[in-house]
């Protein structure tokens, strides 16, 4: 919207679906979308899958003289490849604020190959640390936690699977648990043999842990409750509603 507003015609490609935004046109494939733009900016997660998403490829399908700007994470950009497209003139510029290894203290010297050149500007990836952040950030993690404990809504979490949770519907049943094969069907065999009809269930883990959430459509008694709690590697069951 900010791009849009002082004049600019934005083009974006995205791996999950998404609606546009404003007058924003959306490209099928990063190939169709880099040719045609003058200002490229990253705005992807840090997940290890990410390493090097943008490297010497993605540089050579950008239009000459266009500019880079990352401000997502240090490692999704190959940064030898970054400084040997800005020294050959494919790039006219780039702006960063983060990097793959980034000083751990004021005695620690950085270093980075984009260090020294003249259309790069390097700087601390710090807008967390600004007044409007901070309240920002006091506002926003409260309201988290108490979208966890209201709704059982768990996005954006750094150390916990995430699940992005509809509406609620009739009853909801959490269930956290080892990440061990097999447990969902053993909390779907207790709701069936209490003859208990899912309307939604969401899953996700990560490495330890496993999270599913359960939509019931009846009253549910104690029986239920109590066979659920005793599946096999249960960490934590709790009634929502």
């Amino acid at each position: 919207m900010v791009a849009e507003a002082v004049g600019m015609q934005v083009l974006y490609y995205d791996v999950a679906e998404k609606l546009q935004l404003g007058n924003a046109v959306k490209c099928k494939t990063l190939e169709e979308l880099l040719p045609q733009v003058d200002v490229v900016t990253l705005h992807i997660d840090g997940r290890p899958d990410n390493q090097d998403f943008f490297g010497e490829k993605e540089f050579a399908l950008m239009k000459p003289g266009a500019l880079f700007i990352n401000n997502a994470r240090g490692h999704v950009v190959n940064v030898p490849a970054l400084a040997a497209a800005l020294r050959a003139g494919q790039l006219s510029g780039a702006a960063i604020d983060v990097f793959p290894y980034e000083p751990k203290t004021n005695h620690e010297s950085f270093e980075n190959e984009l260090r020294g050149l003249g259309n790069v500007l390097l700087t601390p990836h710090i807008g967390g640390s600004t007044a409007e952040a901070q309240r920002n950030v006091a506002e926003f993690v409260p309201e988290r936690i108490m979208q966890y404990i209201n709704t059982g809504n768990t996005q954006q979490s750094v150390n916990f699977p995430n699940i992005q949770l509809p509406t609620q519907q009739a009853h909801r049943l959490i269930h956290i648990h080892a990440n061990v094969p097999g447990v969902l069907a053993k909390i779907n065999n207790v709701l069936a043999a209490h003859h208990v009809n899912i309307l939604g269930q969401y899953l996700k883990t990560n490495e330890l842990i496993g999270y599913v959430i359960t939509d019931i459509n009846r009253e549910y008694d104690q029986d239920v409750i109590q066979a659920l709690r005793e599946v096999e590697h249960t960490i934590k069951f709790r009634v929502l509603y």
